[in-house]
């Protein structure tokens, strides 16, 4: 069963000397994290990195090679190199910039293939709106990190292939996908298990994370109005007016198609918004999205936790899915020290220290390395789950840590 021992009590103050050793453990576990991807998901035999390690560490070489999985290495190598001024980080992501640039852009039609097989053949040349975002992510960050133009290039180029053939002029918003030479798509789902619907909020979700990178290095003022559209869109459309919660699958005029509610989702969807209004610097919409951040971390907290202080997966059909996924534990710790950021309330603070225990308890893998995929309600491993995947990645945790330990030594009484 999961040892709730751990879960610490709310004080009356923030304790700056618990922010400062949680720092330390954090710096350690980025180290961790990043050393994992460094030396044991690299293909040295065939480039770029290997596309399936199971639960137990066996590596399977020739698993195809997905382009979220790559794009998220770029964009997280780039931003530790960018942070930590590590010269091996530079050159991980020397490397992951030359492979998506070599196999992953479509050098024909435009923008960025969905899947290569293990060779970098690519196997399904599907343009999903989703991967073009994370292409541009991971370009704009390593050009934040490197100052390379050809990457700030690129991003750009995937910026305007998304406007002029993923944007929906007549109702707001992106459509889903597109068939390999941008034309349309009957299936348009993004795995599996997703709805087949014309737009999600997954995918704008990371539009405009996409797009609130690449104005930190390129702010044109178009790209200021479509991020601008898109958090029109966020409150206008995705958060549900009766719950508070985002909706997730929508048909094409924004009719709602779906029930579920992602936990995960709402407290990462949280900071990303205020982040944006934050980056364009749009004074009224900082003030308004503030109000959205808040709401969605409190009823995440109030409705998505579990005693223990980690994070529920989802809940639908009046069942509450208690799996702990590594992600939104990851990105629950950053909602919330984004709202201590904008509210503090020391509530927020022991929520990341609850969190913290949690993931060490029980997501973190001290024996293969990195973090399980999940564990389930007692606090197990699953073991089907891959270690690494298709979309089991350094992004979620790897950023959490950095925003956390860039933010506590921004918060101005931690020294």
């Amino acid at each position: 069963m999961i040892d709730k021992s751990n879960k610490r009590k709310e004080n009356n103050s923030i304790n700056t000397t618990d922010l400062s050793s949680l720092k330390i453990e954090l710096q350690k576990e980025l180290h961790n994290i990043l050393n994992f991807w460094s030396t044991e998901v690299i293909d040295e035999n065939h480039g770029g990195f290997l596309g399936q390690i199971n639960h137990y560490g066996e590596k399977f070489p020739q698993a195809p090679k997905g382009t979220i999985l790559n794009t998220r290495i770029l964009w997280t190598f780039s931003a530790a190199y960018r942070t930590t001024k590590n010269e091996d980080y530079k050159t991980i992501a020397n490397m992951s910039y030359q492979y998506v640039s070599d196999y992953f852009l479509d050098p024909i039609n435009g923008g960025v293939f969905w899947e290569l097989d293990y060779l970098g053949n690519p196997v399904n040349k599907r343009k999903q709106a989703y991967a073009q975002s994370f292409a541009i992510y991971g370009f704009s960050e390593y050009y934040r990190a490197t100052k390379n133009p050809e990457s700030l290039s690129k991003a750009k180029v995937l910026y305007q292939l998304l406007e002029a053939n993923f944007r929906d002029d007549k109702h707001s918003g992106y459509i889903e996908a597109l068939t390999e030479n941008l034309s349309h798509i009957d299936d348009m789902r993004l795995s599996e298990k997703d709805l087949n619907a014309p737009k999600s909020m997954n995918t704008h979700l990371h539009i405009l994370e996409a797009y609130s990178n690449l104005y930190r290095v390129w702010p044109d003022e178009n790209l200021k109005k479509n991020i601008i559209g898109l958090l029109n869109i966020f409150q206008n459309h995705i958060i549900d007016k009766n719950n508070g919660h985002f909706n997730l699958f929508f048909d094409m005029d924004w009719q709602v198609m779906s029930t579920a509610i992602s936990f995960g989702h709402d407290i990462e969807g949280a900071w990303l918004l205020h982040e944006a209004a934050v980056v364009i610097d749009d004074k009224e919409l900082v003030e308004s999205v503030r109000k959205v951040a808040l709401n969605l971390v409190d009823i995440t907290l109030k409705e998505g936790l579990d005693s223990d202080g980690s994070l529920f997966n989802e809940y639908e059909h009046n069942t509450l899915d208690k799996d702990k996924h590594w992600w939104p534990q990851a990105e629950a710790m950053v909602g919330l020290m984004d709202a201590y950021e904008i509210d503090p309330k020391p509530a927020y603070i022991t929520g990341i220290y609850n969190l913290w225990e949690f993931i060490k308890n029980h997501l973190i893998d001290t024996e293969n390395g990195e973090w399980f995929w999940r564990v389930d309600s007692d606090g197990k491993p699953v073991s089907s789950d891959d270690k690494v995947g298709f979309w089991k990645c350094p992004y979620h945790n790897s950023r959490a840590l950095m925003e956390l330990i860039e933010r506590i030594e921004n918060l101005n009484h931690v020294r």
